[in-house]
């Protein structure tokens, strides 16, 4: 008889344990965005709900940003960095085709001995790594770092008046293990090909080796288009990440979307049916688009002001570049 491959043992459940943020010194607010591009505070903050936002210096690289979030997410779940078995890395903004920056980040934290990889789904990212992270602890046990880091201002046209003003850097970090009960959702993602050019980048990295005079790539987005793609495409995608972990809509305490604009967080909150009860992630006002940051960044400040608590029910949802979408309902750590 041919020998069996044998079975993966792992943990029947996985649940997020620790979550670690780092934002980044510098403060911008509106009126120094407005230097570089014709706009106004006013326009700014009632169409995009952002007063101000953080932009990284020199120092703080997407290495060191990432790093930093992982130690205060390792440091919150009790998890010394030799029990990490995995790191996984969502961002788009890592200059370095490779080595991958999960690598680096892995080797700053003391996680020698870990698998590492960057993921690149844009502002999903984050989400879609949290499922990778959930499955592997399922599959093999052990735990799992899930980093979303990002440095925007490295792919802005501050004079390109579309997303000057949306975007800052910060990184924020989950740490994954195992559990004895349900406490990370099956994910609902996909991604529509059809819309790639809605968010993209200005030209690809070989114009530049082929022109030196081609400006350097930088992030262009149809706001509009994917404003309406957000608010029509993603509240059944929520419902349907709810659905799939067996809960109803009522059942929700906190909702942390991607932070891309307030007039879509509120738009899909109605959309979606939340309760009035139903604590709504809006860190966007205060660090503006993070892009594969955002949702971690987003649950730090929650758990961090009180206004969630570890153990309550959470709807994640994130979509972006791609078009991509990723959705699944977690419980907080405790």
């Amino acid at each position: 008889m041919k020998p069996q491959i044998a079975a993966p043992a792992g943990a029947p459940h996985a649940r997020i344990l620790g979550v670690g943020a780092y934002r980044p010194r510098r403060v911008v607010d509106n009126d120094e965005v407005c230097r570089f591009i014709d706009s106004s505070d006013e326009w700014i903050r009632r169409r995009t709900g952002i007063v101000h936002r953080r932009w990284a210096g020199p120092d703080e690289t997407l290495e060191v940003m990432g790093a930093e979030a992982a130690s205060k997410a390792m440091a919150a779940a009790g998890t010394d960095p030799a029990r990490i078995d995995c790191v996984i890395v969502a961002t788009f903004t890592h200059l370095m085709q490779t080595p991958a920056a999960a690598a680096r980040i892995a080797h700053r934290v003391g996680a020698t001995r870990a698998a590492a990889f960057d993921l690149s789904a844009g502002c999903a990212g984050f989400v879609h790594g949290l499922a990778l992270a959930a499955d592997t602890v399922r599959a093999r046990g052990g735990h799992v770092l899930v980093i979303g880091a990002e440095r925007m201002t490295d792919v802005l046209d501050l004079q390109d008046r579309a997303t000057a003003f949306l975007f800052g850097d910060g990184a924020g970090a989950v740490v994954v293990g195992p559990s004895r009960t349900p406490g990370i959702g099956p994910v609902v993602w996909g991604a529509d090909g059809s819309q790639d050019d809605a968010i993209t980048q200005s030209a690809p990295w070989t114009a530049l080796r082929d022109d030196p005079g081609v400006p350097f790539p930088s992030l262009r987005q149809d706001g509009q288009r994917v404003f309406r793609w957000a608010v029509y495409q993603m509240p059944e995608v929520a419902r349907d990440a709810v659905r799939a972990a067996g809960l109803a809509v009522e059942d929700l305490d906190v909702f942390v979307p991607h932070q891309a604009n307030v007039r879509i967080i509120d738009a899909m909150a109605s959309r979606i049916g939340l309760p009035p009860t139903t604590v709504i992630g809006k860190d966007i006002v205060h660090s503006g688009n993070t892009s594969g940051a955002s949702i971690p960044l987003a649950m730090d400040a929650l758990l961090g002001s009180g206004e969630a608590a570890g153990g309550d029910t959470a709807l994640l949802l994130g979509y972006g570049a791609g078009l991509s979408y990723a959705g699944t309902v977690v419980t907080l750590p405790q």
